[in-house]
């Protein structure tokens, strides 16, 4: 039986996406899902966007081919603004059966402090959010 079919993974190309990655390979094979990547770049200018972009390319193009040499589907999906608007934007947009992030483990002050995506997400959206804590 299938529980999960397309699974959004935020990814922002730092070490913790490594955790989450790694789980939702096993979870896609379990479940033949197709899995999305999702980044969102912030920039303040259109050549910051452009660089960004381009990084955040790369990046989850390594993702992929990991994700696929393991023998999953996966997709990009680059999008620009405010994380937790884009991403709740790209849930609309599509019908995701689980949204998957890793969490940088901030404290209670500092997830006041910088806010917090997951805080904003799982107050946001109707379908399963899977948070993992990086090492």
């Amino acid at each position: 039986m299938q529980v999960y079919k397309k699974i959004l993974v935020t990814a922002d190309c730092s070490p913790v996406d490594d955790a989450i990655l790694r789980h939702i390979a096993a979870l896609a094979r379990q479940n033949d899902a197709q899995v999305y990547l999702l980044h969102v770049v912030h920039s303040h200018t259109l050549d910051q966007d452009r660089v960004l972009r381009e990084q955040a390319q790369a990046c989850l193009e390594r993702y992929r081919a990991e994700l696929q040499a393991q023998g999953v589907q996966a997709h990009l999906v680059i999008r620009s603004g405010e994380p937790d608007t884009e991403i709740l934007d790209e849930i609309a947009a599509k019908d995701y059966d689980l949204v998957a992030m890793a969490t940088h483990g901030h404290t209670f002050l500092g997830d006041l402090l910088f806010g917090s995506v997951s805080r904003s997400l799982k107050h946001k959206i109707s379908i399963p959010l899977l948070l993992l804590k990086s090492e």
